[in-house]
């Protein structure tokens, strides 16, 4: 649980850092689960002809080896579907693991302390696994595998979630440092933003001082917490490993999630207990159907930012 003074801090500053969220037995299981589908992924690029043959090599060793031969794990590892187009074969991962990270009963006593006990699992969230900036291809410009710029998380929804009460949880599943790109945040809860979309969806120049930056590492298991109006961005990875890391955002229950085309859950309810969500293979049954839905729907922007607004000039 957390103290009276991190949550303090939480209000005011907008962010905090706690360790020990995951224990070591749900970390293992996550990487276990992830090394079962690589190994899945690698097979099948293998059988056509697109890496060499992966005998020696390790989970790092094959996303690399993939990267490399422009194979895209990303998606097919992501935990949801992406903002653009989708498709009937569009790939996703959501598996017991997973499930069990996000549901874990620490976690949301954490956030519980946060936004109350009604608790929804919001269905912005991603798996970011990037390499070393040295291997990344020059027109790489996905904030899951890159570096992150500086945002806020209220601007990454759409704005009928705009007063929705909501936190994110950056979950580090390897240790971020940083060397290899932790996040680093402009403290404090300030008006939203004009963002704009440059590589990625990021804030207007001349609106955060990098000079205010303060970086966050975390050791695995931990997790950094944001306040959805907290400008933060992540640091470039300059060493020679991986750093992988899981966003997960949590909303009170009954408000918008800010991508209602796409499904949430409920994790947790002091009041209606039946109604929590306990089998994996229902939220994976959910996202399966959103894919089925969404492939032969209109397609829907997940961002509402234009490049033509006048802060982006």
């Amino acid at each position: 649980m957390l103290t009276e003074a991190q949550v303090q801090q939480f209000e005011t500053a907008g962010y905090l850092v706690v360790e020990d969220v995951l224990d070591a037995r749900r970390l293992a299981a996550i990487k276990t689960e992830y090394a079962g589908l690589m190994d899945r992924l690698y097979a099948d690029w293998h059988a056509q002809g697109r890496v060499p043959d992966g005998a020696g090599l390790d989970y790092w060793g094959k996303l690399l080896a993939a990267y490399r031969a422009g194979c895209d794990w990303f998606q097919p590892m992501d935990i949801s579907l992406p903002g653009d187009q989708i498709f009937a074969d569009t790939p996703f991962h959501f598996g017991s693991a997973v499930f069990d990270m996000v549901t874990n009963p620490r976690l949301l006593d954490i956030v519980g302390q946060l936004i109350g006990p009604e608790i929804t699992s919001n269905p912005i969230q991603h798996v970011r696994i990037k390499p070393p900036t040295t291997t990344l291809r020059g027109d790489e410009v996905r904030a899951h595998i890159t570096a992150t710029d500086w945002h806020q998380d209220r601007a990454v929804a759409l704005e009928e979630a705009d007063k929705t009460d909501m936190v994110t949880v950056w979950l580090a599943i390897t240790d971020a440092t940083v060397e290899n790109g932790c996040l680093q945040v402009a403290p404090g809860k300030v008006g939203m933003l004009p963002h704009c979309p440059k590589t990625q969806t990021a804030i207007a120049d001349g609106y955060v001082d990098p000079a205010r930056a303060v970086p966050l590492p975390v050791k695995a298991g931990g997790a950094v917490i944001f306040h959805p109006l907290t400008p933060h961005a992540s640091l470039v990875n300059q060493t020679d490993g991986f750093r992988w890391s899981f966003d997960l955002r949590y909303n009170v229950t009954g408000q918008n999630t800010g991508r209602n085309h796409f499904p949430d859950f409920v994790a947790r309810s002091q009041a209606h207990p039946e109604t929590e969500l306990r089998d994996w293979q229902v939220w994976r049954d959910m996202w399966h159907a959103a894919r089925s839905r969404l492939a032969i729907a209109p397609h829907k922007p997940i961002h509402r930012w234009q490049a033509d607004s006048p802060a982006c000039a």
